[in-house]
């Protein structure tokens, strides 16, 4: 079962750190990776990109997918 530390987590982490929202995107995490990408680029104007950055890259490591409910 995915979820916290396993490999795509790591792997979605290390694509975040490069591009903020890619982890997400590698996850199907389409509107996060939107959100995450988009935050990152307006607030790197301001010099705050970082803290979406960080804040990217822990999402991406830290996600667990929900389980199915029957």
């Amino acid at each position: 079962m995915a979820g916290q530390g396993s490999t795509g987590n790591v792997i979605a982490a290390l694509a975040s750190f490069f591009i903020p929202g890619l982890g997400q995107l590698i996850q199907g995490r389409l509107v996060r990776a939107a959100i995450h990408f988009v935050l990152a680029a307006v607030l790197w104007l301001i010099w705050m990109g970082w803290i979406v950055h960080l804040w990217s890259i822990l999402d991406a490591a830290l996600w667990r997918p929900r389980e199915a409910s029957l």
